[in-house]
């Protein structure tokens, strides 16, 4: 098994894992109005699972008006498929085209408006929400970039995204090449945190070539004037996408589902913090005051840390069920067991102290009937210990909520850890490796 097929194969789990947790909230009796908030992230988790199961990854074309959008995704296609015309803006909504390259993957080309013509408020969500959904960015050009186009260019590139800057028409500037649009992007970044494209990130193609007006002999002597149109020159074009779909396409992909279901469950958890943040706050402090009786109240040593345990197992439990987050026994101890050794010893401490405090109250207990007087180092002890306990016990529920609070992202298969081990093993050669060296965490 490649890496690639790994990387694939890993991200469903994360996402199956994700599913499986987040069920709950579809099911019938559960909190119908946490059901209804989180509904939006529930489709976006199972519409991202069912694009790896089935392979797709989407790319994207963007640009301003007129720049031949269209006409390159035809051009890729092989057919004309997608209106084009000489007037501004035909393409006015986006709009996804299924394209078989050949190999393992298919892909949906996106063809958006015109950036420049679509007002304010609602260019911006329609360019969120289509950047979310794409796995490669085509950046459609014509001519000298403008800076308009370069800073339309910087936002796109602030999604994370790998990125192609694709020179169209190049057969109407013929002494405009790669070097100089190069030159320019380095001018336009000038004083900007965002690196220029790479050389190899920008590929020319004339996808709709203006028609030629050649001459026509005849047998008979005669000569005439047509016009001729011209096959687009694509192949540049067709060649960098295949070599990226072959290279990381399957990682490219795995990612992009990873970083949403990411960002999904970020707003599951924001949304459950904000309807469930008073219940969470009282059931801390329950168990907090169950812990410190127990603790306290026992008089046989080690009895009363094991009591105290398993009530930090209830409430880390607890805390699960009322996120709509199943949890089983073993997961509850292995939680726990991260949160007391990511306290910096300071749980640990609790729990010495209290086997400390616990033999010292049943050395107590078993002279009290030879000496009453123990009775009130007994009772001092006990309050010591239960007020040790009853401080861990909200501590280790302050710790479980932030664990649990985000969801899935946690653990062996957890979104976050799986989209770190995919970037680690990213080749050098990648354009997947550029962008964490550019733009660092996703």
């Amino acid at each position: 098994m490649n890496q690639q097929e790994t990387h694939l194969n890993r991200a469903r789990a994360s996402l199956r894992q994700a599913m499986s947790w987040y069920g709950n909230l579809r099911k019938s009796g559960f909190d119908s109005e946490l059901a209804g908030l989180v509904k939006p992230e529930i489709q976006l988790l199972t519409s991202n699972l069912n694009k790896l199961d089935y392979n797709v990854i989407r790319i994207a074309a963007f640009g301003l008006v007129s720049r031949g959008k269209s006409a390159v995704l035809n051009a890729l296609m092989g057919q004309k498929i997608l209106e084009t015309g000489p007037l501004n803006g035909v393409t006015q909504y986006p709009r996804s085209i299924r394209w078989n390259p050949g190999g393992k993957v298919e892909v949906e080309l996106i063809d958006t408006p015109g950036l420049d013509e679509i007002a304010g408020e609602a260019r911006g969500q329609m360019a969120r929400e289509v950047t979310r959904q794409a796995d490669l960015i085509l950046f459609v050009v014509s001519g000298d970039i403008t800076r308009t186009e370069y800073e339309a260019l910087l936002d796109l590139r602030k999604a994370q995204k790998p990125l192609i800057l694709v020179f169209n028409k190049t057969d109407l500037y013929p002494d405009t090449d790669k070097k100089a649009i190069y030159a320019n992007l380095q001018q336009l970044a000038a004083g900007s945190s965002m690196k220029p494209l790479k050389p190899d990130e920008i590929v020319m193609v004339a996808a709709e070539p203006a028609p030629m007006e050649v001459r026509v002999e005849y047998a008979d002597g005669t000569e005439d004037y047509e016009w001729e149109t011209l096959p687009p020159q694509i192949e540049q074009l067709q060649q960098t996408i295949l070599t990226i779909l072959n290279r990381e396409g399957r990682s490219l992909l795995s990612l992009n589902a990873l970083v949403q279901a990411r960002d999904a469950e970020e707003s599951i958890a924001y949304k459950t913090i904000e309807l469930r943040e008073k219940e969470a706050e009282d059931l801390i402090w329950q168990y907090a005051k169950y812990k410190a009786l127990a603790v306290g109240l026992n008089p046989i040593a080690i009895f009363d840390v094991c009591g105290g345990i398993v009530a930090d197992l209830a409430l880390i439990r607890s805390l699960s069920r009322l996120y709509g987050l199943p949890m089983t026994g073993y997961k509850a101890g292995k939680l726990l067991k991260t949160i007391l050794f990511s306290s910096g010893g300071l749980l640990l401490g609790e729990l010495g102290s209290s086997f400390l405090l616990g033999f010292g109250k049943s050395a107590i207990a078993v002279t009290s009937s030879e000496n009453p007087m123990n009775i009130t180092a007994f009772a001092g002890t006990a309050v010591t210990q239960a007020g040790i306990a009853g401080y861990g016990a909200y501590s280790v529920g302050k710790a479980a909520q932030a664990y649990l609070e985000k969801g899935c992202s946690w653990g062996e298969l957890g979104v976050s850890n799986v989209i770190e081990e995919i970037l680690r093993e990213v080749e050098p050669d990648t354009i997947l490796y550029r962008l964490q060296q550019e733009l660092g965490n996703w």
